[in-house]
């Protein structure tokens, strides 16, 4: 096919070009243009080609906007001129304003700066492999720059390019080791040491006045110039002069360009111009094109023709009152008026490079005393497209199957190029790690041998602050990833502390360390260690009865801190005294399984409407608490006595059948009995207790209790005076609210029911309604062993003289009890020290009555669970001094309910109301007496 318009490089060596037989035997010329642009909508690289083609080859706005470029932004279009035997290729990349438009509008919105600095910088190792494509086939290399300064940038990529090329040579050689060329262009991988020149654009720093023909002054002169007197040169002469010598210093410096040429990535001139600045723009562009297209008809028939360099066509079709200053024979003419030198065109200024190499005298741009001779290969353009074909698929393909290899390892030598060309990287890298050792000291102060999470992650945030102060750049997320890393290693290499926490909140104190299975003996110097949990707290606490007390270890778990310790104080203490057993889990499996661990359901839709019925009836919270927890248990309304309410029902109890209470023998409760439980399941231990101290005269009211750790004056129960009404036959077993409660109170001024008339009535043989005395008392231990009664939520029991207290048990029994108080006794230190609710005593006297235990418990806010023991309700007989001890600590299947911390409100943990009730009952017949 013919060249009619650009095409990709791809694709021009794919297709067949059909040279023209006058020139399909003589060499050719491959000109490399590259560069940046302006923000301008057209590209000065492409107006070039149209100059010097002479030709509409590229759309005056450039490329249309649905061609696309591959990844990276990089392309490389071809354009062959057969009549001048010239090969144009121009490189497109980031550096272009239209594919930086369309590699910002590629970028994700949410990308992070690292990542955005990574697609930039593998767009620019593209590019860098397109221009060392370029230099490897090209014999002269056009850079053109948007302004009239050179771009001290160009030092650093052109040193890159160069270590590139060094490194990547190996693999281009075998390349191209088939290809029909000399042996000098495969030993060095290039048809010769190209010639670069360069093209800038006068960007309004210098104006050209346009007084005549070679008379041009400048603007703006030298410092120390004379403007009356004509200089020589032209003010854009001098500008190319002054750039030459900059940009030739500076490749000398930085040794870019050396003494022998064919060592160098590419050659300047020693005795030509290399740099040409183009003219800028005309302020009146209308009008400037007006003149072009005035003079370019107009006939002109004593124009002397000047020397023909080039296409004889653009030489008949240029019209310009100017003579070239130089050319291919000459170097310079002058003008006919002051004797300054007239500027060439830019077709000119770069013809005299190409008439080189299409004459094929090459470039002997070596310098200094010994230069030697470099290479130079002017091929036809068979010869030149099988060896571009070659590097194509290495270089930018890389799709075909025999070349795969060798691109794979041409991509892995563009490592080199990040020294070069990711300065901001390698600052950001060596300022980041500047900061690390700072963090890791930030994170390594005042830390303890051992420590938990959350002291490593305020720790690390710490220092994460600190290296923020200091890091900065492309490498702040990577390093900042790093610093996370070594945080953790260290925490996790000896120093990570057992992450399990008491039951009673606290820590363990030992490093991260395994459970001893069943049998097995701790170990110290396992890796990582055998132990039990210890948080190295320890406390005083009682055995069931109270009569005796022991330290203990803070418990970790419900079955030490419930069952195990009290299990030891047992056999010493406990053993001999009548206990009230519990039902426990008593499995029929070998292998029994705890049941699992689902959310309770939602509450009973028909319990809530009984519940908002009993509250809008008048009832107290206290009743509207018992009345849930007995509807959540599976009881019916009937069988709460008087808590009942119902028409008809009262005295009558009703009990669920026994297959809705058969508890489980598969699977076990693992934590503790409470509201929340599903039903028929069962704990394998009780965490309560209640046992039988001895009959009710084995309690002195004027004494006390007599065991240890009481506070002087608190070891007194509280009185409970309850009334036994003697009535018919019919109506002797009824249950009465007896419970010293509101209701059971006389009106004041008014005697006792039953009574027949005040004082007087006493002296009348037996009294018809009797009181009997028993006593009550909440039991508060501390965490030090000190105990003492409390006779109300806020109150301490303190007897100071003989005769007991003198409170009535009515305010305890009729309020909710606080399951934490402040100690009475307090430490030095400013945290508070709290007792919890141990035990309740319960003295029963020897009357016919019965009194109805139904501990009732809420260990924290709501939604906490209700606790209470396996048995609901707890009958205690006649006669008899009963503790019941509470449980240690409480826990659910989703974990352990702690004690308060400082800021807490301790009304919401509490003894629920209603634990004690009294009934009257048979008297048993006297028995017979045997004569």
């Amino acid at each position: 096919m013919k060249m009619a318009a650009p095409m990709p490089l791809g694709a021009f060596l794919l297709s067949e070009v059909q040279e023209d037989s006058l020139y399909r035997d003589e060499g050719l010329c491959v000109l490399g243009i590259f560069g940046k642009s302006s923000l301008q909508p057209g590209s000065a690289k492409e107006s070039l080609i149209n100059t010097l083609a002479d030709k509409h080859v590229f759309p005056l706005f450039g490329a249309e906007q649905d061609e696309e470029t591959p990844d990276g932004g990089s392309l490389i279009r071809a354009y062959y001129n057969q009549e001048s035997r010239v090969l144009y290729l121009l490189l497109t990349s980031v550096c272009d304003n239209r594919e930086l438009l369309r590699a910002c509008e590629a970028l994700e919105a949410g990308i992070s700066h690292a990542e955005a600095h990574e697609v930039w910088k593998g767009a620019e190792r593209q590019q860098c492999l397109h221009l060392l494509y370029l230099f490897s086939l090209c014999h002269v290399l056009l850079l053109v720059h948007p302004t009239c300064s050179f771009d001290v940038t160009y030092d650093r990529l052109f040193r890159a390019l160069d270590a590139l090329r060094q490194k990547a040579l190996p693999l281009l050689r075998a390349a191209i080791k088939d290809c029909p060329v000399s042996k000098e262009w495969k030993l060095n991988c290039r048809p010769c040491p190209p010639r670069l020149l360069f093209v800038f654009q006068l960007n309004g720093a210098l104006k050209v006045s346009s007084g005549g023909a070679g008379m041009g002054t400048a603007s703006a002169e030298a410092p120390g110039g004379n403007p009356e007197k004509p200089k020589k040169h032209s003010p854009r002469r001098r500008l190319q002069h002054a750039l030459e010598d900059q940009i030739y210093r500076i490749f000398r410096k930085s040794r870019v360009l050396t003494n022998q040429s064919i060592n160098c990535l590419f050659t300047v001139p020693a005795n030509q111009a290399f740099v040409y600045v183009v003219p800028g723009p005309e302020e009146d562009p209308v009008g400037a094109l007006l003149g072009q297209l005035r003079a370019n008809c107009a006939l002109r028939e004593n124009e002397s023709p000047g020397p023909m360099t080039g296409p004889r066509r653009y030489q008949q079709l240029r019209h310009s009152p100017r003579q070239p200053s130089f050319n291919v024979e000459s170097s310079s003419l002058t003008s006919a008026g002051g004797g300054q030198l007239v500027d060439c065109t830019l077709k000119e200024f770069l013809w005299q490079h190409v008439e080189l190499v299409l004459t094929k005298k090459g470039f002997d741009d070596s310098v200094g005393r010994n230069p030697q001779p470099s290479h130079f290969e002017l091929p036809t353009y068979t010869k030149w497209a099988q060896v571009a074909s070659r590097l194509y698929q290495v270089m930018l393909s890389g799709k075909e199957e025999d070349s795969a290899e060798l691109a794979l390892k041409v991509q892995g030598q563009l490592k080199v190029l990040e020294g070069f060309l990711d300065a901001d990287a390698k600052f950001s890298e060596s300022r980041c790690q500047k900061a690390l050792p700072l963090a890791h000291s930030a994170y390594q102060s005042s830390l303890p041998h051992n420590y938990t999470t959350t002291v490593h992650k305020n720790q690390l945030a710490q220092a994460l602050r600190v290296y923020s102060q200091h890091a900065r750049g492309v490498a702040f997320q990577r390093c900042a990833l790093q610093l996370h890393d070594d945080c953790y290693k260290f925490w996790s290499n000896g120093h990570q502390l057992c992450e399990e926490r008491s039951l009673t909140d606290q820590h363990c104190m030992h490093k991260f360390h395994l459970l001893p299975k069943t049998g097995e003996k701790p170990e110290m110097d396992r890796n990582p260690p055998v132990l039990h949990h210890n948080s190295r707290g320890r406390s005083t606490s009682s055995c069931n009865c109270g009569r005796k007390q022991a330290p203990r270890d803070d418990p970790f778990d419900i079955k030490a801190a419930n069952y195990d310790f009290y299990q030891l104080l047992e056999e010493k203490c406990c053993s001999k005294l009548e206990h009230t057993h519990f039902p426990v889990f008593q499995p029929s499996t070998p292998d029994p399984a705890p049941a699992r661990n689902d959310p309770p359901g939602p509450p009973d839709t028909g319990g809530e409407r009984l519940k908002d019925k009993e509250e809008a009836a008048g009832h107290t919270p206290g009743e509207s608490t018992s009345l849930s927890l007995a509807l959540s248990l599976g009881q019916s309304t009937d069988s709460l006595g008087p808590y009942g309410g119902g028409d008809g029902a009262e005295g009558q109890e009703k009990r669920p059948s026994l297959v809705d209470r058969q508890p489980s023998t598969v699977e076990y409760l693992p934590g503790m009995l409470h509201s929340g439980c599903p039903k028929g399941l069962l704990p394998t231990f009780s965490s309560w207790s209640l046992v039988k101290l001895g009959p009710a005269k084995a309690y002195n009211c004027h004494s006390g209790l007599d065991q240890p750790g009481f506070l002087p004056g608190s070891a007194f129960l509280l009185p409970w005076d309850i009334v036994i009404r003697c009535r018919a036959e019919e109506e002797v077993g009824q249950a009465e609210p007896l419970d010293a409660g509101p209701s059971s109170w006389p009106a004041p001024n008014k005697a006792l029911p039953g009574k027949r008339g005040g004082a007087g009535g006493q002296a009348r043989g037996r009294r018809r309604d009797d009181v009997a005395r028993a006593f009550v008392g909440f039991e508060y231990e501390d965490g030090r062993g000190r105990r003492f009664m409390s006779s109300g939520p806020d109150k301490v029991v303190k007897v100071l003289g003989p005769g007991g207290p003198k409170e009535p048990a009515g305010r305890v029994l009729s309020s909710d009890m606080p399951l934490y108080i402040p100690s009475p006794a307090q430490g030095r230190g400013l945290k508070p020290h709290y007792a919890q609710l141990a035990r309740l005593y319960i003295v029963v006297p020897d009357a016919p009555l019965e009194i109805i235990l139904t501990p009732q418990v809420q260990p924290g806010p709501p939604p906490c669970p209700i606790f209470h023991p396996e048995r609901a309700e707890i009958v205690l007989p006649p006669d008899g001094l009963w503790v019941l001890r509470f449980p240690y600590a409480y826990v659910t299947e989703r974990g352990p309910c702690y004690p308060p911390k400082e800021n807490q409100p301790l009304a919401s943990y509490r003894a629920l109301r209603g634990i004690l009730r009294a009934s009257t009952a048979n008297p048993a017949p006297p028995p017979l007496q045997q004569q």
